[in-house]
């Protein structure tokens, strides 16, 4: 089943998710043997396409409870990058 994370920094995270960065990409490197098939993952980002301010995450997962599991266990979750996310199931239509 498909999930979208969606997940906003909390002010002044930047410095803390730079510090967690190779630990998030190898946790997402590590996960998809475990359940999780991670198809689109990338910073959300300010308008001048550069400023990270986020995250979003399109992941293939079991059910619900696999998805909020993948989420609670990121680095970036457990660092307190993010203020507040939100995961919403989908189906995918195109693309």
């Amino acid at each position: 089943m498909l999930f979208v994370i969606h997940a906003l920094d909390r002010p002044g995270a930047l410095p803390v998710r730079l510090a967690n960065y190779d630990a998030h990409k190898a946790y997402l490197t590590a996960i998809e043997g475990e359940g999780v098939k991670t198809l689109m993952s990338g910073p959300l980002v300010e308008d001048d396409g550069q400023t990270m301010k986020g995250s979003l995450f399109v992941v293939d997962v079991a059910d619900r409870a696999a998805a909020e599991s993948f989420h609670s266990s990121d680095p970036f979750f457990t660092a307190g990058v993010w203020q507040q996310a939100t995961i919403t199931a989908y189906v995918k239509r195109v693309g």
